[in-house]
């Protein structure tokens, strides 16, 4: 059996493993990896407006890795739009880079549900091969780490050098254009960059379960000594 020590670090790490988890898990499924203003330039262009009448023409967008929203403001009221980007919008945009962050938070999340598992191997017996020790775990959070980070790095650059939020903005806009004024980056993104912190952390717990501390030892009653004066009397 692992000493008390190993056995709280070990779930300690257990936590941040399943924490890790539950953060990717999240941030797949919600709709605010990016949120944004647009400017509808077709209504402004044609009622010439001017910077107090910007409002009226000034919407809102937000969206996520499956699906996302928008609100449309061209001079005749607000109007709002659901976003699906599967199975249409990803011919619009680069399909191929989106796969590949869906598929690096998949691997994320796998290689996160290895590591709890081995946290929960290590707090309940002694691994008797190094690779279920510490030395696996430091393995499998760094590759849980390491496509966590790929997969937020991915979605910059396709933010930055692919215009994502234009195309996702544009999507099935015929007669208006949409121009994107402002774009930010939503909780969802930082729920997976928090994934990625929470395995470095992990690392440094499992480290901390080297650590031998010193043992609480008791002392031992004396056992009363019989002399030969004790035995006259």
């Amino acid at each position: 059996m692992p000493t008390v020590w190993k056995r709280i670090v070990f779930s300690v790490g257990s936590v941040l493993s399943l924490g890790s988890v539950a953060l990717l898990v999240v941030a797949l499924s919600t709709e605010r990896w990016i949120t944004g203003t647009i400017l509808c330039q077709t209504g402004v262009d044609l009622v010439n407006a001017s910077n107090p009448e910007l409002s009226q023409f000034t919407g809102d967008v937000y969206y996520g890795l499956f699906q996302g929203g928008k609100t449309r403001k061209c001079g005749l009221g607000s109007r709002r739009y659901k976003i699906y980007i599967f199975p249409r919008l990803i011919r619009k945009v680069n399909g191929g880079l989106h796969m590949i962050i869906i598929f690096f938070h998949f691997i994320a999340i796998g290689f996160a549900l290895v590591s709890l598992a081995f946290c929960i191997y290590n707090a309940r017996k002694v691994p008797y091969q190094s690779i279920k020790g510490p030395l696996g775990l430091y393995l499998w959070n760094f590759i849980a780490a390491f496509f966590s980070s790929l997969a937020f790095a991915c979605f910059i650059a396709a933010v930055r050098c692919h215009r994502l939020t234009e195309r996702v903005a544009n999507f099935r806009e015929n007669l208006f254009h949409l121009v994107v004024q402002e774009e930010n980056l939503g909780y969802s993104f930082w729920l997976c960059v928090a994934s990625a912190v929470t395995h470095g952390a992990n690392i440094l717990v499992v480290a901390s379960s080297r650590i031998h501390l010193p043992k609480i030892q008791t002392k031992k009653p004396e056992e009363p000594t019989i002399t030969g004066e004790d035995l006259l009397y």
